[in-house]
């Protein structure tokens, strides 16, 4: 029998691998190797994931069996796909995985290019004259998107109660029973169901749907899609004018963990089509600013 060296340098007799063994190796090389190409400590990894630097290097070490939870929120900080972590073909040395990687961190009008050359349909086509609303909660997506669809004559409608409408639950208990993977699933089915029944619609998403690749780019392939933009402050002192106190209750860094969010999902949001500030605008003057993009740049006709 001869001998390999594991992850850690250490020789060991070789032997066979059962299929899971397998998998559990092939993830360890791939998070260790993502990981350090990206140059993040381990310790960096570990408060951007929530996983502790003990389970990590246990995880690079190939030792130990990780949950699919526990992975997502990995994958998420390496700002990778979790299946990328576990396909047979090698990531570094596949082109359409290379490709995909390319597409997805190109400049905008990069991306554009490529939809209309990859595209069976010219891009006016496929969104119709569907508007999605994109940004942080506290943005004015609901209370502008219902009052400008009433104006325009369109129907409003929450994604969230869509969902809602698929699972037979409110979202609270599709995130209690099935947590953020299953919401996450049943948010890309109610996309997908709202592009095959509307074509004159504005829809309001959740924040988060833009750090869901597949779903976020579905959005802007099949919608005129406007992110609504305020400044922290704004955002949370609307939060808490709608009656939600929990931002702020006992987390004193919950501001911080705002500007971090907002930080975070910037380059995400600016993919989108077209923006409105709404700092500083009450209701009506932002309802009257959103109206006059939409049809100035004949999102609706």
């Amino acid at each position: 029998m001869g001998e390999i060296t594991n992850f850690r340098g250490e020789v060991q007799p070789s032997q066979p691998h059962s299929p899971e063994q397998v998998l559990i190796l092939r993830v360890a090389d791939r998070v260790r190797r993502a990981r350090e190409r990206k140059g993040i400590p381990r310790r960096v990894l570990s408060e951007r994931s929530g996983v502790s630097p003990r389970y990590l290097a246990q995880l690079e070490a190939g030792e130990g069996n990780i949950s699919i939870a526990l992975l997502h929120r990995v994958a998420q900080a390496l700002d990778h796909r979790i299946e990328w972590l576990m396909t047979e073909e090698d990531p570094w040395e596949s082109d359409s995985l290379r490709v995909a990687e390319m597409f997805r961190t190109a400049p905008t009008v990069i991306r554009e290019q490529v939809l209309d050359i990859l595209s069976p349909l010219p891009v006016a086509e496929l969104r119709a004259h569907r508007i999605c609303l994109v940004g942080l909660r506290g943005a004015g997506k609901s209370s502008l998107g219902s009052r400008v669809g009433a104006r325009l004559g369109v129907p409003f409608i929450e994604l969230n109660r869509e969902i809602e409408e698929i699972a037979g639950m409110p979202v609270t208990e599709v995130l209690a029973l099935y947590g953020q993977e299953g919401y996450r699933k049943l948010e890309t089915q109610a996309v997908s169901r709202v592009i095959s029944t509307h074509e004159h619609l504005i829809l309001a998403v959740a924040g988060g749907i833009v750090a869901e690749p597949e779903t976020y780019n579905m959005l802007l392939a099949r919608f005129h899609t406007i992110w609504l933009r305020a400044d922290p402050n704004e955002h949370m002192s609307r939060v808490r004018a709608q009656g939600d106190t929990r931002p702020m209750a006992g987390n004193p860094e919950a501001m911080d963990q705002l500007k971090s969010i907002l930080s975070s999902r910037e380059s995400l949001y600016a993919r989108a089509e077209a923006r409105l500030d709404t700092t500083g605008r009450s209701v009506a003057e932002s309802t009257d600013e959103l109206t006059a993009l939409i049809r100035t740049r004949g999102f609706i006709s």
